[in-house]
């Protein structure tokens, strides 16, 4: 009998041989901070173009308000509050100057 692989089993091997890029938390104000995960993978998730799985959060009085990340079968993506909506990766710092732009947006209308 052949058993077929579970697609958690193919992002655990993807995972396994993975290797970590970014690893950073990094307190923005007393009130909140950014979490950061980036990996380079040997294959590209399903649903994404690129060798890269990522997960960037900006949480703010221990809630989630936005995330970048590209989850297997989803690909590419952003949340901002409940809203999910496609992100178009392009690169890594790309991907980082657009999440840390929307951070400072996110910043400065909570201090207007």
């Amino acid at each position: 009998m052949l058993l077929k692989s579970s697609p958690v089993d193919a992002i655990e091997v993807i995972m396994a041989n993975a290797k970590l890029l970014l690893k950073r938390r990094q307190e923005r104000t007393l009130r909140s901070f950014v979490d950061l995960s980036v990996f380079e993978v040997p294959a590209p998730l399903k649903g994404s173009a690129h060798n890269y799985k990522y997960r960037l959060a900006y949480v703010v009085d221990d809630v989630c308000v936005m995330r970048y990340d590209n989850e297997a079968g989803k690909g590419d993506h952003r949340h901002i509050g409940a809203v999910e909506a496609p992100y178009s990766f392009r690169n890594v710092s790309t991907l980082l100057r657009d999440f840390f732009t929307e951070v400072e947006r996110m910043e400065a209308d909570e201090n207007s």
